[in-house]
Order: C-alpha cells, then structure tokens, then sequence
C-alpha cells in the first residue's frame, strides 16, 4: 500500500506523488524519442504519449513499495 508523504506538515497522497513522478519520467521518454526521431514513426502520437504515461505509472507503483520508498 501507497501511504501518504509528509512535507512541511503537509499530507500529500502517495498516488498523486506517484503520477507525478510518471509524468516527468513521461516528459523524458518522449523527449528522447523525439531526439532520436522516433517520434515521427508513430502513428497516433497522442495516444502514445497517453500509453506510455499510463505504462511508467503503473511500472512505479508495482516496484517504489516493493523497495521501501513508498510504504
């Protein structure tokens, strides 16, 4: 289970601090792609950008509790 952060006395949801997390790892995939010009081989960009989002979100919160940074 995902239990809450504590920053400066404020409550912030383990999930919210999870997708944030995905999101700038998101940024990152997509911005190598598109350096590497992989990008211009995709069909739907938007719905890849969507699915890899969803990919990184789910990859972390199946491994940040299993190594003790979110439990």
């Amino acid at each position: 289970m995902i239990s809450d952060i504590v920053i400066g006395g404020v409550l912030i949801p383990g999930l919210l601090a999870v997708a944030c997390l995905a999101l700038v790892l998101t940024v990152a995939i997509l911005r190598l792609l598109s350096a590497t010009g992989a990008s211009r081989r995709l069909a739907l960009p938007p719905v890849v950008e969507l699915a890899v989002l969803v990919i990184v979100f789910g990859l972390l919160v199946q491994s940040l509790p299993a190594t003790g940074l979110l439990q």
